[in-house]
C-alpha cells in the first residue's frame, strides 16, 4: 500500500477508483488470493472511508471496489466410526450422562443447529410417530424425523431422567439448577467427550449438522430432501455438500460405465 501511494507522491487526491482497481489487478498477478484480495479491500474501503467521512476527501474512490468471490471452505465431518465413539461417551445410568447421551444423539440423527436443540420443548417430540417440531432461523417451523434409537433414548430421557432435574423452564435439556441449556454448555460437552473418544480436531455442535448431511447424501439422499431437513431457505446453502454428491457420482459412473468397465478388464 506505501509503495503504491509513493508512485502518486503520496497525494492521496490523486486515488481514483480505476486507479485502485489496476492496483488490485497487480497484486492479483502477483499471486494473491481471493481471501488475501478480499482482505486488502476492505482495508481500502476503511482506509479512505475514514478520509472521505473526515472530508480530507472529496470523493471516496473505494466506495465501488468489490470483493472477489472466495471458494467456500468444506465443512469438518466426522466419520461414521468417530460419531459412534463420541456417542458412547456419556456415562450411563446417571442422569447427567442420560441427558448428554440424548442431546448428541438428536445433533446427529436430526442434524440441528444448537440453537434448535437448546429451544427444544417436550411437547414438540410426536413419540408416536417420531418426529421433532423444530423452529428454526426466523421462527420458521419443520418437522424432522427421528431414527428409531434416537426416538428410544429420547423417550427415556423424558420419562426416567429429565425429572431428576427438577425443571423450572420447558426444556428438553436442562443443567443442574433446572433451567434450560445454554449454547456455551452444549459446545463443552460437544468438546470434551469428542476428546474422551480420542478425536484432536476441532469438534462443535454444527459438526454433527455437517456430518448428519453428509452421511444422508453418502448413502443416497438427494439434495433437495437434505435441504428441507437441515431447513435451509435456499439451496444454495446446501450445495456446500455437493462434493460428497460428486465423489457419489463418480463411484457410481466407474463401476457400472461400460467403458470403465473396460478399462478395468485390460
Amino acid at each position: 500500500m506505501c509503495a503504491f501511494l509513493d508512485d502518486r507522491q503520496g497525494d492521496l487526491k490523486r486515488v481514483t477508483a480505476e486507479v485502485l482497481s489496476l492496483h488490485l489487478v497487480h497484486l492479483r498477478a502477483q499471486g494473491l488470493s481471493s481471501r488475501s484480495l478480499s482482505r486488502h479491500v476492505s482495508t481500502l474501503r476503511g482506509f479512505f472511508g475514514y478520509l472521505y467521512k473526515e472530508k480530507m476527501l472529496s470523493d471516496d474512490p473505494a466506495r465501488l471496489l468489490r470483493s472477489p468471490k472466495t471458494p467456500k471452505a468444506l465443512p469438518e465431518v466426522l466419520t461414521k466410526k468417530e460419531v459412534a465413539a463420541i456417542l458412547q461417551r456419556p456415562v450411563r445410568g446417571t442422569k447427567l450422562g442420560a441427558r448428554d447421551r440424548t442431546m448428541l444423539e438428536l445433533l446427529y440423527a436430526s442434524g440441528l443447529r444448537v440453537s434448535e436443540l437448546i429451544a427444544l420443548r417436550p411437547l414438540d417430540f410426536d413419540d408416536q410417530v417420531g418426529l421433532l417440531r423444530i423452529f428454526g432461523k426466523g421462527g420458521k417451523e419443520r418437522l424432522v424425523p427421528v431414527h428409531y434409537q434416537a426416538q428410544q433414548v429420547l423417550h427415556e430421557y423424558l420419562t426416567t431422567w429429565r425429572k431428576d432435574f427438577s425443571p423450572k423452564e420447558d426444556r428438553i435439556f436442562l443443567n443442574r439448577s433446572g433451567k434450560g441449556l445454554t449454547r456455551q454448555a452444549v459446545w463443552k460437552a460437544v468438546k470434551r467427550y469428542a476428546l474422551e473418544a480420542g478425536i484432536r480436531r476441532e469438534i462443535s455442535p454444527h459438526t454433527f449438522r455437517h456430518s448428519f448431511a453428509t452421511h444422508l447424501l453418502e448413502g443416497g439422499a438427494d439434495l433437495r430432501s437434505v435441504q428441507i431437513l437441515l431447513g435451509h431457505a435456499d439451496i444454495s446453502s446446501t450445495e456446500i455438500y455437493t462434493h460428497v454428491e460428486t465423489g457419489r457420482l463418480l463411484r457410481i459412473h466407474e463401476r457400472f460405465h461400460p467403458r470403465a468397465q473396460l478399462s478395468k478388464d485390460e
